[in-house]
């Protein structure tokens, strides 16, 4: 799906597209670039560890989520403001000791990250809820799987 054309108008003016609380939409939508890309290198690092070819594959979907949530956040930013979002490619999260510490530690930030968008969600603009909504599905959906392999190898 081309993210880019999913927003209805283009560009007009920061005015016109943001709602209450733009600089702290605008704060959340630029941590969350940042946060979606520390999450897939963390997801990539936890791929390494996982014992079987299944988690390995649960993973991995949950990792490509994150990197579309990213390009989402990106082109969201771009929308609302009309410039590029400043964006690093490096991860600023510190790698899990374990497997198990790295599922346990995966699944917080995806409760978090859904606490966040939850906010995201109740300030932005209402023409742009359904793509925020997208996004926190997919968050409580990883949850669930991260719960469940949590369970299975505790």
């Amino acid at each position: 799906m081309n993210y880019q054309t999913y927003f209805a108008p283009h560009f007009q003016s920061s005015n016109q597209l943001l709602s209450r609380n733009d600089e702290m939409v605008l704060q959340l939508i630029q941590q969350s670039i940042q946060g979606e890309r520390n999450d897939e290198l963390f997801y990539d690092f936890l791929i390494k560890l996982a014992p079987t070819r299944g988690e390995q594959e649960i993973i991995a979907g949950i990792r490509d989520d994150e990197r579309k949530h990213r390009s989402m956040f990106k082109t969201l930013y771009t929308q609302l403001t009309g410039m590029a979002p400043k964006v690093s490619d490096e991860g600023t999260e510190p790698l899990p000791a374990s497997y198990l510490e790295g599922i346990e530690k995966a699944l917080i930030g995806e409760l978090k990250a859904f606490e966040k968008y939850r906010k995201l969600y109740l300030h932005i603009n209402p023409q742009y809820r359904d793509w925020i909504f997208e996004i926190m599905t997919d968050e409580i959906k990883h949850a669930s799987y991260y719960n469940w392999l949590y369970a299975k190898n505790k």
